[in-house]
């Protein structure tokens, strides 16, 4: 399966989770600052109030406000009619939570009848050990570390010195599938800013390039730590700068040599402020 083509989507930094049946939430997130919202039709919403959410969010769905949604998983009651809004227009994206085998997704993507962007969430021992086949499933545009429930699972601490071994499988697996860089799961300390800063630069020396966020006021600091910093810039310039006037010659800057990796992690870095 070929791999979708790239998109903004694989720039977004920061992912704010706003719950489906809270439509008067929807308008404050989208001037949260955050990259792409979430509204939530699974973990935020009850089970009794999840007709009355997605009708909500129908209602409220618009292309001049594209969002993504979160649909419950392929084997509750609730998929079939949750997978209906992927073909609503203001839909960008679906976050599939739950993912633990490409048919997962292929269940997903009939559904819709589209080619929409489809973030699936690995969540359990099963969708880390198929996380190669999820990355290469249809629409498939970057995999969704879904920590607190993956700890669960595996039953064990949700440490990041626990998680980065995994972390670091699916940034190499999202690589091999050709896909955009995995997305971090959630800090639960809303207030703690040190806490979720420390988190998130771990997950960016990881290979992730995003997080996902439960509160306004994290948005912020997600979206610092994610950019590249004055002296990455400034590096990445000199780099290009001494390449492109090499003539093809060997060069070094700063005492480093200068090969093809350093020279496209510097174009990498310079294109990810222009998106």
């Amino acid at each position: 399966m070929q791999a979708p083509a790239k998109s903004n989507a694989d720039r977004y930094r920061s992912f704010l989770f706003v719950p489906g049946n809270r439509p008067e939430r929807f308008a404050k997130a989208l001037d949260s600052g955050a990259d792409a919202i979430i509204i939530d039709l699974e973990d935020a919403v009850a089970p009794a109030s999840k007709d009355e959410a997605r009708d909500a969010i129908a209602a409220w769905l618009s292309p001049e406000r594209p969002v993504l949604i979160r649909v419950n998983a392929c084997d509750t009651p609730w998929f079939d009619r949750d997978a209906q809004l992927g073909k609503l227009r203001g839909v960008a994206g679906i976050v599939l939570p739950k993912a633990e085998k490409a048919a997962d997704i292929i269940a997903l993507v009939s559904r819709t009848k589209s080619t929409m962007p489809v973030f699936p969430l690995i969540e359990s021992a099963q969708g880390m050990f198929n996380a190669l086949e999820i990355a290469k499933a249809p629409c498939v545009h970057r995999l969704m570390f879904g920590t607190l429930d993956f700890c669960a699972d595996m039953n064990m601490a949700t440490d990041d010195d626990v998680l980065d071994p995994f972390r670091a499988n699916l940034a190499m697996i999202s690589r091999v599938a050709g896909i955009g860089a995995p997305i971090d799961g959630v800090t639960p300390a809303i207030d703690d800013e040190d806490v979720l800063k420390n988190e998130t630069l771990n997950g960016k020396r990881r290979g992730f390039s995003g997080k996902l966020c439960i509160h306004p006021k994290q948005v912020r600091t997600i979206n610092a730590c994610y950019a590249p910093s004055d002296a990455e810039l400034a590096w990445a310039k000199r780099v290009l700068d001494a390449f492109s006037n090499a003539n093809g010659a060997a060069i070094a800057v700063d005492g480093k040599m200068v090969d093809r990796p350093v020279v496209l992690r510097a174009q990498s870095i310079i294109e990810s402020v222009r998106a």
